[in-house]
């Protein structure tokens, strides 16, 4: 079962999350986009994490952070009515922050596009049903060379 809820975009947050607010209740929550994971734009723990593991600077991280944060905010807008449409068995992350998958006002799926231009990875650390799509459409841009993967082969 699926929860919808729309909303209006108030800020952004990085390239897989921003804040919104509900169109009914005027509630301002965060929202983390479901299955998708975009390079850090800050250094923290995980870019010190991700650093190791990928093998690449954290300066190049965060720049591609940047790229992925600026690709988002061209896709949608400060004050855009959207559709958050929630998994049942997956509301929430560890963080409180609300997990799910963007309709924009043209009917395109924001997780999607970030995955599918290669500006965001899927994030396997949470189940989403969409995670094997996911998984597919990001080897073709990477395969293609699109967005980040035009300047490094694994983010």
């Amino acid at each position: 079962m699926k929860q919808n809820i729309i909303l209006k975009v108030k800020r952004f947050v990085d390239g897989d999350g921003l804040i919104a607010e509900d169109f009914y209740s005027k509630k301002e929550f965060e929202i983390r986009l479901y299955g998708i994971d975009a390079p850090e734009m800050n250094y923290c723990s995980k870019i010190k994490k991700d650093e190791k593991e990928l093998q690449l600077p954290a300066s190049l991280l965060i720049e591609l952070g940047y790229k992925s944060f600026e690709y988002l905010k061209n896709n949608v807008s400060l004050g855009d009515k959207c559709t958050l449409i929630q998994e049942q068995n997956n509301l929430y992350d560890k963080y409180g922050r609300s997990l799910g998958y963007l309709i924009l006002n043209d009917g395109r799926v924001l997780n999607e596009i970030m995955i599918k231009e290669g500006y965001a990875k899927p994030y396997n650390d949470i189940f989403c049903e969409m995670l094997p799509m996911y998984q597919q459409w990001n080897l073709q841009a990477k395969t293609a060379k699109k967005g980040l993967y035009s300047i490094v082969n694994k983010f």
